[in-house]
């Protein structure tokens, strides 16, 4: 027998929780600036302590003129593998700053070179689909037929389906469209890595995520769906002159439908996810006078194994060594 390989997402998820423990100090107080760039800042700390030699592909930051681990930036200690990385400190800005759920840190992973590299894109259309229905969809398809093989191949009648949906001008039609179709429809102001893990989670009620939302958080989202044997059919869907010419301009061919495989071309591939503010998917940060506790959920690619972490921190050991920020 052979030893089992090392699961780097044991390691990350001490990245993300780094990020949701330092973020959720601003929860609420309407400053998502601030929340992103401490979150920022605890992540790129706790980079530097993984035994890895790592490249920011995919940093979610330059959409939002936001504080960003930028892309190309290096991460890890030098040491161990090559990586590719795709980083979302905090997925979610506005729900932290207003206090809304569903906040969460976000880190995926995989082996040099196999990773989509989104360039100078800002948005993409999604279909994002569990294993069950992962060879029935065409992000061409009509959005009623979508739906009616969706439901079939997972079971259910198309009326018991749940859809979700970023509440945003641009989904005005397709939000009609399903609605005539028959499915239930989950809308949310923000957060489309949610939605993606919405739809493998088993826990959750989404059965479906669609519509256009951010290209680096679809890249993260890929390694998340491809660890649970999961499908996310997409395209580049820009939404404004200056970012379709800065696409065609780098050479990116915007008609090209993009998948799970493509966008992560390797198995050696690994997800962790932190909650910041509490909601469906994952729980908050909270508190507790001397420490905190944290709910994390952790992807490999090439077992399919997903895991739930709960952890208790205790201050007065954890700030002996640690880089968190929590005053």
């Amino acid at each position: 027998m052979q030893a089992p390989e090392k699961n780097l997402a044991f390691e990350l998820v001490r990245v993300t929780e780094s990020a949701a423990l330092s973020a959720a100090r601003w929860l609420g107080k309407g400053n998502k600036e601030a929340g992103d760039g401490a979150a920022v800042d605890a992540m790129r700390l706790s980079f530097r302590s993984l035994s890895i030699r790592g490249k920011v592909i995919s940093g979610e930051g330059a959409k939002d003129n936001a504080p960003m681990l930028f892309n190309g930036e290096e991460v890890g200690d030098g040491d161990g593998p090559d990586v590719d990385v795709a980083v979302d400190p905090v997925e979610g800005t506005s729900l932290l700053a207003y206090g809304r759920p569903n906040a969460i840190s976000v880190v995926g992973v995989c082996s040099q070179g196999s990773m989509y590299n989104p360039g100078p894109s800002y948005y993409m259309q999604k279909l994002v689909v569990g294993h069950a229905a992962r060879d029935v969809i065409d992000l061409d398809a009509p959005v009623h037929d979508n739906l009616t093989n969706i439901a079939k191949a997972i079971g259910k009648d198309v009326n018991d389906l749940v859809v979700f949906v970023l509440d945003k001008p641009r989904h005005e039609k397709l939000i009609q469209e399903i609605r005539a179709a028959g499915a239930r429809i989950q809308l949310h102001t923000d957060g489309d890595v949610t939605g993606a893990l919405m739809v493998a989670d088993p826990r959750t009620d989404v059965d479906v995520m669609m519509g256009t939302g951010g290209t680096p958080e679809g890249v993260i989202a890929a390694c998340a769906i491809k660890g649970v044997g999961g499908q996310m059919l997409c395209r580049l869907d820009p939404q404004s002159y200056v970012e379709k010419e800065a696409i065609e301009q780098a050479g990116v061919d915007i008609r090209e439908i993009l998948s799970v495989e493509t966008m992560i071309r390797s198995d050696d591939a690994f997800f962790a996810a932190t909650g910041i503010s509490g909601g469906s998917l994952l729980g908050g940060v909270r508190y507790t006078g001397n420490g905190a506790v944290t709910h994390s959920l952790v992807i490999r690619a090439k077992t399919g194994t997903f895991r739930y972490i709960e952890a208790h921190h205790n201050w007065d050991r954890l700030m002996k060594f640690s880089a968190v920020q929590y005053d």
